[in-house]
């Protein structure tokens, strides 16, 4: 007669067991991998659109630098972003666009929003046809650059500072960087000063996790090439 070899029972429960733990122990990591992806290809679009905008605005203005082009007030951020994107919604107020509870840090502890542009009246807020919602700041109010909040996925979650809320800034050549660097020091390899070689040291100095707000994230995402790996 013919033996056929089999697996016990015992041991088909061995190895599903040994299955679901491995699965346990790699599923949380590849969905926080995938997320992570997905909030910086959501914020890339974000940036490219902008940047894409503040170029052909100043090309159709036939200026220099958004200053030159008349981005000077509240009143055209509004002709701008209407005439340059397509508008979901027009916002009266932060809350009409963006989350309206609370927002979190990266470690659980509530944002500080003490210091952001959350729809004031130097900052008309918008939610744009890709569900991104954005607050731009006059740019006059600080002379070479304006604030912007943005929020790449709207009130959806996890409405977290770092995650899926940013705080940049635009400057007067319609470039896009970490909040508050220098305009002498935007382009990698320019000498900064306060003892930092460059852009990307001055980013890096930032930080983004230790902080109580959204900013130095951008930074770190522009240092390490659209990655997230904070």
């Amino acid at each position: 007669m013919k033996k056929f070899s089999a697996f016990t029972l015992a041991e088909v429960l061995i190895t599903l067991a040994i299955i679901g733990v491995v699965a346990a122990m790699t599923v949380p990591t590849l969905m926080q991998n995938h997320q992570r992806k997905a909030y910086t290809t959501q914020l890339h679009q974000v940036y490219t659109l902008l940047s894409q905008a503040f170029m052909q605005y100043m090309t159709d203005k036939n200026a220099l630098n958004l200053h030159e082009a008349g981005l000077t007030s509240s009143a055209e951020i509004t002709n701008f972003m209407q005439n340059y994107f397509k508008i979901v919604k027009s916002c009266t107020n932060f809350t009409d666009c963006f989350y309206d509870g609370q927002y979190k840090n990266i470690n659980g502890s509530n944002l500080n929003n003490s210091n952001y542009w959350f729809g004031s009246a130097n900052a008309p807020c918008f939610v744009i046809a890709n569900g991104a919602s954005l607050c731009l700041e006059n740019a006059k109010y600080h002379g070479t650059y304006g604030h912007i909040t943005i929020d790449v996925n709207g009130k959806a979650g996890p409405n977290v500072a770092g995650r899926d809320l940013y705080f940049v800034s635009y400057y007067k050549d319609g470039s896009i960087d970490e909040d508050g660097i220098p305009p002498e020091c935007r382009t990698s390899g320019t000498s900064c000063g306060s003892g930092k070689t460059n852009a990307k040291d001055v980013r890096a100095a930032l930080g983004c996790t230790a902080r109580l707000d959204a900013k130095g994230c951008f930074g770190l995402i522009l240092n390490n090439n659209w990655e997230m790996t904070y």
